[in-house]
């Protein structure tokens, strides 16, 4: 009776120990670095203008809320790359880029993320409209050509007090991986993401001086 317990013991070990092993590649995070805003593309504010900015959590639209690294092919089909994804959900990925490259900018007193607990001045929300890697070419889905890398965002700039918007644009960027391997994809995704970000931080500066001196103009008084 003991042998054959041992051996029933020893024969569920030995099936136990295959639920710990797994042919599955092992999962890459790769991440994406903020890049100093151009000088076109950095306008400080005017001297003595203090102004603060907060960076609202990013919208992301449908297939973009998690931390998969998105694709397109042809159909309109979207997919994503196995056991590869960005180090956090991709709004949260986009709102780390956005507040690093507006305080690299030197345009604002201060850049606040989302979670602050600080009042700010103006409110910068962001809607991901694209992100993603486009094979969509036949071509280019039959070739094993390198993708290109797509990144719109849709903003909104406004007061927190009162809340008025005072500007809505659309920013984007495009880079062609030099090579069909996702870390030139990766590459590509860097270089689009800071084009994208430098026109918003451009036209985010411009429309937030443009509203200090609306609301730093004097009213003509009116005499009878």
């Amino acid at each position: 009776m003991m042998r054959v317990v041992a051996v029933a013991v020893l024969l569920i070990l030995t099936g136990c120990s295959g639920l710990f092993h797994s042919n599955a590649p092992p999962e890459q995070v790769y991440y994406l670095q903020a890049h100093a805003p151009t000088p076109e593309g950095a306008r400080p504010a005017q001297p003595g203008h203090l102004t603060s900015v907060r960076v609202g959590r990013p919208v992301p639209g449908p297939g973009l809320e998690s931390s998969h690294i998105v694709l397109l092919e042809s159909d309109r089909r979207m997919s994503f790359y196995k056991a590869s994804r960005w180090p956090a959900a991709l709004p949260d990925v986009v709102e780390e880029l956005t507040t690093q490259v507006l305080r690299a900018s030197g345009a604002w007193s201060d850049v606040q993320s989302s979670d602050s607990v600080f009042p700010s001045d103006y409110l910068l929300q962001i809607r991901i409209r694209r992100f993603d890697a486009d094979y969509s070419s036949g071509a280019a889905e039959r070739s094993g050509s390198a993708p290109e890398a797509h990144v719109v965002l849709d903003c909104t700039l406004g007061r927190r007090d009162g809340r008025e918007v005072i500007a809505t644009f659309a920013v984007e960027g495009a880079a062609a991986a030099s090579a069909n391997r996702l870390s030139n994809v990766v590459a590509a995704f860097e270089e689009a993401t800071n084009v994208a970000l430098s026109s918003l931080a451009a036209h985010a500066v411009d429309a937030a001086k443009a509203s200090d001196q609306k609301v730093d103009k004097p009213v003509t008084s009116i005499t009878r």
